[in-house]
């Protein structure tokens, strides 16, 4: 849910700045533009979103020392720069420096359309593993975004702080989209080896061959180091464990066994089996699984967490509200209930989908949140159902947290224009915020 990255235009003759600006805001590019380098560097910093194109000669500061400027702030801000006819030899000293490419003047405005994306999908790169790593570092960052107040949610957080302080290996089990990826990111973050590194691998990307490598090495010249040696005193998320042949399950307990205790590198392996019918005891050799299962945390399904749905489902659909530029969809009560029995088989990846669904079906004023849920029924003719029976009773309190929660959100906590809106009196209201848990606090 990214915001689309912007280009900064530097240029001091006004009809090339523009005509680039027009030309890449055709091509559908957010831009901006300045007369001259001191100009731009009042609103470029080192977290600047996108990307920068800069002519070299420019009176005052021009586009080399613009360049260097930038580079000091921010050594992976991309800097396309445009030269003239004759200035091969500054553009080859402006890549020295480190630009990400150049345009030599007439120039194709394609070929900077081209140059542009490239460069911007390598700032949007940069900046989302910045990003990581600041999360990385604040606990409280990842910790937040598991959401919900359900007891299993409750029970996965002290769990995740529990055994985030403890040392040993961890096996995280649960069904496909709960989050377990996440988890492990969170039990990084608030044990005692978040300021060390982190290093995920898919197990099931390689072969055995090429895993191997990944794993353990030896690293060819253009690999990133063995993961076992890029971890080493930190974190090592292994996805997909179920993946490893027998052979590679020799090899992981071997290097885990030289280790010797405590690990040097903590490994937390993640397993996709439960929907399968298969657990990850029966397809990993005995003295494996003991290892890695010395901590177990289940991620919960997203069936059982109750009305955290709700909460998940207004989350997401503001955010995609957002991006796209529109209201969130209003959920009726028929739709919380069905929202709330639906199995959700795909967790919580299934409904990100379905909130981006509902907030597009919603732009075009078309559709329902129930037919999205027809939608993904298998059977076709009507909304998929647990087949767990609920009270209802209960259905009524998850709507009413959810419509209080959305009006609170929505007015920013404002207590009269929730009032007014829901037609509450005041005591009424406070009473039921206190039932459901809700802070004033939360939405100012």
């Amino acid at each position: 849910m990214s915001k689309a990255m912007k280009i900064a235009i530097v240029d001091d003759e006004k009809d090339m700045r523009q005509s680039i600006s027009q030309w890449l805001a055709l091509s559908g590019f957010d831009t901006e533009t300045f007369a001259s380098a001191e100009d731009a560097l009042k609103v470029i910093g080192a977290d600047y979103p996108g990307i920068l194109v800069a002519d070299v000669k420019m009176p005052g500061m021009d586009g080399m020392q613009l360049l260097r400027k930038v580079k000091s702030l921010d050594s992976t801000l991309p800097v396309i720069m445009i030269t003239g006819h004759g200035d091969v030899p500054m553009a080859v000293e402006a890549m020295r420096i480190g630009a990400f490419d150049f345009l030599e003047k007439p120039f194709n405005p394609e070929r900077m359309t081209e140059m542009a994306k490239k460069a911007t999908q390598a700032r949007r790169f940069a900046l989302d593993a910045r990003a990581l790593r600041r999360e990385l570092s604040d606990p409280g960052a990842i910790m937040r975004k598991l959401i919900g107040s359900s007891p299993v949610m409750e029970r996965l957080r002290e769990d995740i702080l529990d055994l985030g302080q403890a040392d040993g290996h961890v096996l995280i089990e649960g069904e496909t989209g709960t989050g377990k990826t996440l988890v492990a990111h969170a039990l990084h973050a608030v044990g005692s080896r978040a300021s060390r590194r982190f290093v995920l691998v898919a197990c099931s990307a390689f072969d055995d061959e090429a895993l191997g490598r990944r794993l353990f090495g030896p690293a060819g010249e253009d690999d990133p180091l063995p993961a076992m040696e890029e971890a080493r005193g930190g974190t090592l998320v292994l996805e997909d464990i179920e993946a490893l042949s027998p052979a590679m399950q020799a090899r992981l307990l071997t290097a885990i066994n030289e280790q010797g205790t405590p690990a040097e590198t903590r490994i937390v392996a993640i397993c996709n089996l439960q929907e399968q019918g298969k657990t990850c005891e029966s397809v990993l050799r005995p003295d494996l699984f003991y290892r890695l299962a010395a901590l177990r945390i289940t991620v919960p399904p997203l069936r059982a967490r109750g009305e955290d749905i709700l909460t998940l489902f207004t989350r997401l659909s503001e955010q995609f509200a957002e991006e796209y530029g529109c209201e969130a969809p209003q959920v009726t009560a028929q739709e919380a209930a069905q929202l709330l029995q639906a199995p959700w088989p795909g967790n919580v990846r299934q409904l990100i989908n379905v909130a981006e669904r509902a907030v597009l079906q919603n732009r075009r004023g078309t559709g329902t949140i129930a037919s999205l849920l027809m939608a993904e029924s298998d059977e076709g003719g009507k909304p998929a159902m647990t087949t767990e029976g609920k009270p209802l009773k209960e259905f009524v309190e998850a709507f009413e947290r959810m419509l209080i929660d959305n009006t609170m959100r929505r007015h920013k906590g404002s207590i009269i224009a929730v009032m007014e809106e829901l037609c509450l009196p005041r005591r009424t209201l406070n009473e039921k915020m206190a039932k459901y848990n809700l802070s004033r606090q939360d939405y100012l």
